[in-house]
């Protein structure tokens, strides 16, 4: 991992690496984490920031080529000294490691989303080892596009994100290079950490519960409104916890603000990054207080409480490879309502096509289609037993990573042999 400067390891060691001069001066240390296990942390000059990849405008640092064009630069020397068995890569942040060193183990990438390339200036062709006419990109470096070519294995952070991606309109423009590595692109959906979000564990929710007693989640509920200044009612609340940028579809939700007296229901959202959205979520908040809550930033705590408290979840996503908040509001017992893309397709079943397996509902991504899954959500929940019966399906599935790390072995093993 990158090393952001806040990360401390136990039994700490640092490792040498012969990097090329332009990387300048790079640090590895490795040590076990109670959260990761053994951990490798590379510094390169300017890696530690307060957000690892955009400023407090929510635009990307200037530097972001540099920073990780040097973190792929350790990675491949890391990758010569080390002689792992197998090398697994994410995102364009890692891709040019592939292209590094002339020689390398089998590589798997892994694709987070397309939707950042990492696209940079010519001159970081001259800086890589092998393979340049697949980094080359209209004249430019798109660090993406040459690892799709390269790895040995791509995985996609869902099964029908990888069948997306390999389609013109959603393939960013890599489609047909991801078309042509065939049944090498995979689908594995995420998992969440079920040892954080755990509602029959959780240390920072109000009171704590599990499927077979639900006591524990009212009381929950009742505190998330009173955080809002709400009365404890019948109203459903539709929470969100949610990055501000144009992928979530924040602004076709703040569309659907005006409906939300007639449902009637109840918005709260925890979000942070594009300042016009979320002046448009204040701006809702302070026309309609009696139904729309906004707090702007990250507050972890206060996510564990919106999955706890929120009656629904709401996920309007544009595009979403896997997306982790629908699973995690599953595990707690609030009802998803989510676009038909990505990993939404693969994680939650309508419940009004499904009516015995369903664990939520889905909406086409326009703003008629998600007024409608919001009535529908909002009439569910108002129905005790049926609303029961969703909550349960969702909270019985097994979301954590257990599967998924499962079918990652698997690859490993194939490319060891």
């Amino acid at each position: 991992m990158p090393d952001y400067g806040d990360v401390v390891l136990a039994d700490e060691r640092t490792i040498t690496v012969d990097v090329p001069d332009w990387v300048g001066q790079c640090g590895v240390r490795v040590g076990s984490h109670m959260a990761a296990g053994q951990l490798t942390l590379v510094d390169v000059p300017g890696m530690a920031r307060p957000h690892p990849y955009v400023d407090s405008d929510g635009g990307g640092w200037p530097d972001n080529d540099r920073r990780f064009m040097a973190f792929s630069a350790v990675v491949a020397a890391l990758t010569d000294k080390l002689q792992p068995d197998v090398v697994h890569l994410n995102d364009w942040h890692t891709s040019a490691a592939v292209a590094m060193s002339a020689e390398r183990p089998p590589t798997v990438l892994t694709i987070h989303t397309l939707g950042y390339q990492g696209i940079a200036g010519p001159e970081w062709l001259d800086q890589l080892a092998v393979g340049q006419e697949h980094f080359e990109w209209y004249g430019d470096i798109n660090p993406l596009a040459g690892a799709v070519d390269l790895a040995d294995r791509l995985i996609a952070v869902s099964p029908n994100y990888a069948a997306e991606i390999v389609e013109p309109e959603s393939g960013m423009g890599l489609h047909d290079r991801l078309l042509a590595r065939g049944d090498h692109l995979i689908g594995i959906r995420n998992g969440i950490d079920a040892s954080t979000w755990n509602p029959a564990v959780d240390p920072m929710i109000p009171s704590r519960y599990e499927l077979a007693d639900m006591t524990g989640r009212e009381e929950c509920r009742a505190s998330l409104r009173s955080r809002a200044g709400w009365a404890s009612d019948t109203t459903p609340v539709i929470g969100v916890v949610s990055r501000l940028v144009e992928q979530k579809g924040i602004d076709l939700l703040l569309e659907a603000v005006r409906f939300l007296p007639d449902m009637p229901a109840r918005l709260l959202v925890l979000g942070a990054g594009d300042a016009q959205v979320a002046a448009g979520l204040r701006a809702a908040a302070d026309a309609n207080p009696a139904h729309v809550w906004f707090h702007d930033g990250y507050d972890e705590e206060l996510a564990h409480w919106i999955f706890a408290g929120s009656d629904l979840f709401a996920m309007p996503s544009r595009f979403e490879p896997c997306g982790l908040a629908q699973m995690q509001a599953m595990a707690y017992g609030s009802i998803p309502i989510v676009t038909e893309v990505g990993g939404l397709v693969d994680t939650v079943l309508d419940a009004d096509r499904f009516r015995t397996t369903g664990t939520g509902f889905t909406t086409a991504v326009d703003v008629p289609a998600l007024v409608d899954g919001l009535h529908r959500a909002v009439r569910a929940w108002r129905h005790g037993a049926r609303r029961k019966s969703i909550q349960r399906r969702g909270m019985e599935i097994d979301w954590s990573w257990r599967e998924p790390a499962e079918r990652h072995i698997e690859i490993y093993r194939d490319l060891m042999s």
